[in-house]
C-alpha cells in the first residue's frame, strides 16, 4: 500500500531524523510513567491527572507551537475527523483509563500486558492499513517479548503462574488496544508540523475531558495541593506528554507503527536500569540476559527490510 511521504526535518535538526534514538527517549521517559501513577492513585483521581497532565502539556507547548497551528489550520480542518479520533484515543481515552487501571493493579501487571503492545498495533495495522508483520518483525517481538518476561519475572518465567489479574488489568487491556489504535492512525495524520500535531491533540484530548473533569470534581475528593502532587503534575506534563509524544509520533511516522512498536519492550529495560540507579538496586544476571534478548529483538524488528 502507497504511503504519503515523510517531511524530512530541516538539516540543522539532526534529532529530528533520527526514529530510533527518538523511539528510545519515548521508551525512556515512559518508563516513569506506571511508577508516577500508581504512586499517584489514592492522592490525584485518574480523570483529574489525565485532564491536568493534558491541559498543562498543552500549555506548555502552545507558545512554540502557535505559529505552525496558524499556518496548518486548514490541514487540520481538512482531516478534522481524523485528527479528533487521534486526541481522544491518543490523549484522552488512553491516558484515563491507565491512571484508573493502576488504581486497581500493580505496575508490574501494566508492564507485563504492555509487552503485548507491538502484537496490539500489528492487528490494527492488519486490519486499517492491510500492513503484515514480516518474519523479522515477529520474531523480534517474540525475542524481546522474552526478554521483558525475565527481566520483570526475575529470570523465573515459573512466576508467571502466581501473578493474578483483576479488573485493572482488564482497564489496562483496554487501554493498550485503544493506544495501538492511535499508534497506527498517526499514518493517516494530514502533514503538518509536528508541534501543530501535538498541541491540537493535547488541547482536544484535553478539551475532550472537561465534562468528566467536572463529574469527578463534584463526585470525588479534589488532591491536595502539596509538593508531591505538583511535581508529579510537572513530571506528567514534560516527560511522558510533551517529550514522549513528539517523539513518538516523529519516530512512528518516519519508520511505521509496525517497526516502531517493538520499543515498547524497551520501557521496562529504562525502568529496570533506574531502578539500579536511583534506588540503589543491584544489578543482577538475569537482568543482562533480559536486556540483551529485548535489544536484540527491538533492533530485528524495527530495521528496514532488504528490498
Amino acid at each position: 500500500m502507497p504511503s504519503e511521504p515523510v517531511p524530512s526535518a530541516p538539516s540543522g535538526n539532526w534529532i529530528a531524523n533520527q526514529p530510533y534514538l527518538l523511539l528510545s527517549i519515548t521508551a525512556m521517559c515512559w518508563a516513569g510513567n506506571a511508577i508516577v501513577g500508581r504512586l499517584a492513585a489514592g492522592h490525584i483521581s485518574p480523570i483529574t491527572l489525565s485532564f491536568l497532565r493534558w491541559s498543562m502539556a498543552f500549555l506548555i507547548i502552545l507558545p512554540f507551537a502557535w505559529r505552525h497551528l496558524v499556518r496548518d489550520r486548514a490541514a487540520i480542518r481538512g482531516r478534522l475527523g481524523t485528527m479528533i479520533v487521534l486526541s481522544i484515543t491518543g490523549i484522552s481515552a488512553f491516558n484515563t483509563l491507565q491512571y484508573w487501571a493502576l488504581e486497581h493493579t500493580q505496575a508490574l501487571n501494566t508492564l507485563l500486558l504492555q509487552s503485548a503492545g507491538p502484537l496490539v498495533v500489528a492487528v490494527w495495522s492488519l486490519l486499517l492499513l492491510g500492513v503484515r508483520l514480516t518474519l523479522a518483525q515477529a520474531a523480534g517481538i517474540v525475542l524481546s517479548m522474552a526478554g521483558v518476561l525475565i527481566i520483570l519475572m526475575h529470570g523465573d518465567i515459573t512466576k508467571l503462574s502466581n501473578i493474578e489479574f483483576n479488573r485493572g488489568d482488564l482497564i489496562f487491556i483496554v487501554a493498550l488496544a485503544i493506544f495501538g489504535l492511535y499508534s497506527v492512525l498517526t499514518l493517516k495524520r494530514p502533514q503538518i508540523h509536528g508541534l501543530s500535531f501535538v498541541a491540537f491533540t493535547f488541547g482536544a484530548g484535553a478539551a475532550c475531558l472537561i465534562p468528566l473533569f467536572v463529574w469527578e470534581v463534584f463526585t470525588h475528593p479534589f488532591m491536595a495541593i502539596d509538593t508531591a502532587n505538583l511535581l508529579t503534575l510537572l513530571y506528567v506534563a514534560l516527560f511522558p506528554s510533551t517529550l514522549a509524544y513528539l517523539c513518538f509520533n516523529r519516530g512512528v511516522q518516519l519508520i511505521g507503527a509496525n517497526r516502531a512498536a517493538p520499543f515498547f519492550h524497551v520501557v521496562p529495560v529504562f525502568g529496570t536500569v533506574m531502578s539500579i540507579v536511583f534506588l540503589g538496586e543491584h544489578p543482577q544476571i538475569f537482568q543482562f540476559i533480559g536486556f540483551a534478548l529485548v535489544l536484540t529483538g527491538v533492533f530485528v524488528a524495527s530495521r528496514k527490510a532488504s528490498s
